[in-house]
């Protein structure tokens, strides 16, 4: 019990330096995401004896894991399905299937084919890397994204195309890390194997969330009872992760199938104005503890990644993640008409990867072969993505004018 409270104290310690941090961002109007990566890389490396023990525990692999992928991932997927409008969706339908869907197999391919020829490591280290890869983080960017006010087309884009390509991602990974090797010694038969896995995931983790999210929007109907209401949306989000996982298909693509139907379905139907309200507010808080925590463990974590000697290996993987990203969204959005130019560079440079890469990583299990590879470019590439890229896009928002077209364009 004791031992309990110290941890519970310590994690307390955090989750106070990570909400100070976003309190001073907020202030000084910076992205708070990558304002706690700094202080996270600053608490890695500098000994604070009060910390060290809370640091040590929150860092180890299966509990940076266990966290970001049972816990905050659903409440993340969750919060932003639930709150993005399936007409705003539907009007961004075109750049958004063109990118998660066709982006992110273009991203895993390159960047697989590209670390296999040029760095030289196996295939199997090579697309399980390129698998987490194709996740984006959109959290900074919107939060930049809001603060300059861009249109929201393009702040549906890059939200819509995140939330699908996550559980794309996640699946590439399941099936890349275990399956590959398998597959590719069956040839054709083995590529035909992998797309019906790949199917089965994918479509399998959209029937769990679309079945869920219909009985707990009917549910609603039936109360106004704000507090209540809260609890079936936690429910819903758990339980869709849970049960889908459960029958090994895609946990990632049913929570956000349920969120986006319990987020319109389930509000036109059941909820009032009061419900919709507090809802929002809870998860707006509740995401805010995510994130906050999120962010920080990524940063503390390079006490575990002895980064020394592959910075050659970690610079290569940031030059191919970043050409196989501009491949990825000029060849994917070719067949869209009139999409701007300017969009696309935005969207190109604001595809951040972020905490579900590295989680998924330290999922990997010690006996993986090239596992310590991984951990050393995705760590690398993450934060070279949330640092340089996540605090240059305001300027080239800026540079561009695309914030100051709001006013005329979303009126």
């Amino acid at each position: 019990m004791h031992h309990f409270n110290e941890t519970f104290i310590q994690l307390l310690i955090l989750l106070a330096i990570s909400v100070t941090v976003i309190a001073l961002s907020k202030t000084f109007k910076k992205p708070y995401s990558i304002a706690l990566v700094l202080v996270g890389l600053i608490l890695g490396l500098v000994d604070i004896p009060f910390l060290e023990e809370a640091e040590n525990y929150i860092v180890q692999s299966n509990v940076f894991q266990a966290v970001v992928i049972s816990l905050f991932l659903p409440i993340l997927l969750g919060d932003a399905s639930i709150k993005l409008p399936f007409s705003h969706l539907n009007q961004e339908k075109k750049p958004v299937i063109a990118m998660a869907f066709g982006g992110t197999l273009i991203t895993f391919i390159a960047v697989g084919f590209s670390v296999y020829y040029f760095m030289d490591l196996p295939i199997v280290v090579a697309f399980t890397f390129a698998a987490l890869m194709s996740a984006t983080d959109p959290i900074s960017v919107i939060s930049i994204f809001k603060s300059l006010g861009v249109p929201k087309k393009l702040t549906t884009i890059i939200e819509g195309e995140s939330l699908f390509n996550d559980g794309i991602a996640v699946v590439l990974f399941q099936i890349a890390s275990m399956y590959l090797l398998t597959y590719m010694e069956m040839g054709w038969e083995g590529l035909g194997q992998g797309l019906l896995l790949f199917l089965k995931f994918s479509l399998g983790g959209a029937v769990v969330g679309a079945v869920l999210g219909w009985i707990i929007s009917r549910i609603f109907k039936f109360y106004d009872d704000y507090p209540l209401e809260i609890v079936f949306s936690m429910l819903l989000f758990f339980g869709s992760y849970f049960i889908a996982e459960h029958f090994e298909v895609s946990g990632v693509i049913a929570v956000v199938v349920s969120g986006l139907i319990l987020g319109n379905y389930g509000a036109r139907i059941g909820m009032s104005e009061t419900t919709r309200m507090n809802i929002d507010s809870f998860w707006d808080t509740i995401t805010l503890i995510a994130n906050s925590l999120i962010f920080l463990m990524i940063g503390l974590e390079i006490q575990n990644i002895d980064l020394s000697g592959k910075w050659g290996l970690i610079v290569a993987a940031i030059v191919i993640v970043l050409a196989s990203r501009t491949i990825a969204i000029y060849v994917s959005t070719l067949p869209i008409k009139g999409f701007e130019s300017t969009y696309k560079l935005i969207l190109n440079w604001g595809g951040l990867r972020g905490s579900l890469s590295i989680a998924l990583a330290l999922s990997l299990p010690q006996s993986f072969e090239g596992r310590d590879n991984i951990l050393i470019l995705t760590f690398g590439v993450v934060l070279f993505s949330l640092l340089i890229q996540g605090l240059t896009v305001g300027p080239l928002i800026n540079k561009l004018k695309i914030g100051q077209q709001t006013a005329k364009t979303d009126e």
